[in-house]
C-alpha cells in the first residue's frame, strides 16, 4: 500500500465529517435544507481535491513534534477550507453575509473536528507498514 492511499483514505473520512458539519451549519444559517445540501454537495468535490493536496504538502513537512504538527496542519487547513466555504456559500445563497456566517462558525467547529481527526489518524498504522519497515531496516 502506498502513502498516497493513506492520504486518499484520510481525505474521504475527513470529507464525510466536514460535509455533515457544513450541511448542519448551512441549514441553520440559510433556514433551507436545499441550500445546505447544495453547499455541502459542492464542497464534497472541492474540499476532497483541496484536502488531498494539503496532505501531500504536509507529508513533506519537517515538523516532527506531533502536537505542533497537528496544530499547524489544523490552522493551515482551516484557512483553505474556510475560504472555500465562504465562496461557495456566497454563490449558493447569493448573500455574502450568510457565506461569512457559515465560514465563521465552521472555523471553530471544524478546527475541533479536524484536530480530533488528525489525532485518530496519527495512531492508525493504515498505509504506513511498508514505510515503517523500510525506516527500521535502514536504521540497522
Amino acid at each position: 500500500m502506498t502513502i498516497a492511499k493513506r492520504h486518499v483514505a484520510k481525505s474521504i473520512t475527513w470529507r464525510i465529517i466536514g460535509s455533515l458539519d457544513t450541511l448542519f451549519l448551512a441549514y441553520i444559517f440559510t433556514g433551507n435544507l436545499e441550500s445546505g445540501l447544495k453547499i455541502s454537495g459542492m464542497e464534497l468535490i472541492t474540499k476532497i481535491i483541496l484536502f488531498y493536496f494539503h496532505e501531500r504538502v504536509w507529508f513533506t513537512s519537517k515538523i516532527i513534534n506531533p502536537n505542533k504538527r497537528h496544530l499547524f496542519k489544523t490552522f493551515t487547513w482551516r484557512f483553505v477550507g474556510t475560504a472555500d466555504t465562504i465562496i461557495i456559500s456566497t454563490i449558493v445563497s447569493g448573500n455574502p453575509l450568510i457565506g461569512l456566517k457559515i465560514g465563521g462558525f465552521e472555523t471553530i467547529s471544524k478546527m475541533v473536528l479536524y484536530y480530533l481527526h488528525e489525532k485518530i489518524w496519527y495512531r492508525l498504522n493504515f498505509g504506513l507498514n511498508r514505510i515503517r519497515k523500510k525506516l527500521k531496516a535502514n536504521s540497522k
